[in-house]
């Protein structure tokens, strides 16, 4: 190990150390239940949850992919500044609305909320089966992401797998024991990190390699003029339809996101949430670092082999080695946090809607549910264990993936947001529209499942530049719509406490 890779591995492990220490001292002195561990108690402010939500936007995606697509394709990674900017404007709906739907009725996940809004805890499991196939391959993105990045600014020394595990073990040391609020305060150090390093690049790599912005912006029109229109350079069909459905789509798709959701009942009130909706979109403004570093690497290293390398193969070309690992770290913890979020959205999924008998809403399960009891009573707790218990499986599946099948799961997170697109009925909708079913929102899920593995599979994604995932939604509100036309149901049992809400109106 030459003096600039080991200044990097120590700068990169005493960070690591930090990291544990930061997520374990968030802890203390709080309470040891579910909903603490979950999502936080729900006492979030406005500082924290911008923190955190800003954490899973910024991920190791952010740092290899943003920059690789500017590389390779151009024009089209503008999709992703776009659609989290639309995403931000749509949360600031639906944010407070199922914020308010949760907190009155004690629900902590999607799932939870499906079995509550259907009294069915079968479509309870089914949307916690469906959110966690689609979130698993996401955990193995980041691992192998943070894997490349700790292996990049190591210079090599750290080998790809070895930092797999480490980041596994990190994140899952201080989301064992801290929950959402460790990953909030891990949050902290990786926002100051990355505003830091990403603030540093915009300026010094075009300076460094094509001598300021303006001179890299006058290349890039008249020697790369394909990158800046689109459809991009050779990017499969990625054309100004793409673009739109695939932004629509997305930006619907991450309001009900499970680890966006856990961000939003984390939170103090439905206000914190407004004006985070507010404050999101100036953080993604970041993204467009990425973006111009990769289109820099053009000129710079025309033949790279691989494009998701283009930032880093910039930085350790370019900077001294304390400077390589702090932007490392930045990186690195940019896979830690969603990674850990992730992990706990999963492990809250299973362990109350499927291993812990469910929130009592359905009336045929209600005979099987512990007691609600108290935060941190004995019943609390169980469900506690259990899903810190799914947690750590949920992890090791993906760690497993990034070690021994590094292709098999990142290519099913391709199909991610068009997966999880198709649960935006049955937990979004179905809070505003009373007459749907269960039986309707599950034929639609269903349906539109299978028309999006059926492009997929068939290379038909997108079809004709429409991105397949909205097509896909389509189906799956036209089965929804007919189910409930032809074969309507009675609307969801009123709680008590709903009806005397509504008695109160109606005598005023």
């Amino acid at each position: 190990m030459n003096g600039s890779a080991a200044v990097a591995t120590t700068i990169f492990g005493l960070a690591m150390v930090a990291t544990i220490g930061i997520g374990l001292w968030s802890a203390r002195g709080r309470s040891k239940g579910l909903a603490e561990w979950s999502v936080s108690s729900r006492g979030l402010g406005v500082l924290f949850i911008w923190l955190l939500m800003a954490g899973e936007t910024y991920t190791s995606f952010s740092f290899l992919g943003t920059a690789g697509w500017s590389y390779s394709f151009g024009a089209p990674i503008l999709y992703l500044v776009a659609y989290l900017t639309v995403g931000f404007a749509v949360a600031y709906v639906v944010g407070p609305a199922l914020w308010t739907y949760a907190s009155r009725h004690s629900l902590i996940s999607i799932a939870d909320i499906a079995e509550f809004r259907f009294r069915s805890r079968p479509v309870g499991i089914l949307v916690a089966v469906v959110a966690t196939v689609f979130i698993v391959p996401y955990i193995q993105v980041q691992i192998q992401g943070m894997g490349v990045v700790v292996n990049a600014m190591t210079y090599g020394s750290v080998d790809l797998k070895v930092a797999a595990v480490i980041s596994f073990v990190v994140a899952e040391v201080f989301i064992l024991v801290s929950g959402l609020r460790g990953s909030a305060w891990v949050s902290a150090l990786k926002d100051m990190l990355v505003i830091v390093a990403v603030v540093f690049l915009a300026v010094y790599i075009p300076a460094h390699y094509l001598g300021g912005v303006s001179d890299f912006m006058q290349r890039m029109v008249t020697e790369k003029p394909e990158w800046l229109t689109f459809p991009g350079h050779e990017s499969g069909g990625r054309n100004a339809m793409w673009f739109l459905s695939t932004v629509v789509l997305n930006a619907v798709t991450i309001t009900i996101f499970p680890t966006t959701v856990a961000g939003y009942l984390s939170a103090k009130s439905p206000n914190a949430l407004r004006r985070n909706a507010l404050l999101l979109p100036w953080y993604q403004l970041l993204l467009f670092v990425p973006m111009v570093v990769g289109a820099t690497a053009l000129f710079v290293m025309p033949t790279l082999g691989n494009p998701d390398l283009a930032l880093f193969s910039l930085v350790t070309d370019s900077l001294p080695s304390p400077v390589v690992a702090l932007i490392g770290v930045a990186g690195a913890l940019s896979a830690i946090v969603p990674m850990s979020v992730f992990m706990l959205s999963i492990g809250t999924l299973w362990g109350r809607t499927i291993l812990g008998g469910g929130n009592g809403a359905d009336p045929r399960a209600r005979s099987r549910v512990p007691g609600k009891g108290k935060p941190g009573d004995a019943d609390d707790m169980r469900t506690k264990r259990l899903s810190q218990l799914v947690c750590v499986i949920a992890g090791l599946i993906a760690l497993g993936g990034s070690l021994f099948y590094p292709n098999t799961l990142v290519e099913l997170s391709v199909l991610s947001y068009e997966g999880l697109a198709q649960l935006v009925p049955v937990v979004l909708l179905a809070l505003f529209w009373r007459r749907l079913t269960a039986r309707a929102a599950v034929a639609g899920m269903l349906t539109g499942l299978a028309v999006m593995t059926a492009l997929w599979a068939t290379d038909n994604d997108p079809y004709h530049g429409v991105n397949g995932g909205i097509i896909a939604l389509a189906a799956n509100l036209v089965v929804l719509l007919a189910v409930v036309a032809l074969a309507p149901g009675p609307g969801p049992a009123v709680p008590r406490e709903d009806a005397a809400r509504a008695a109160a109106k109606e005598t005023r």
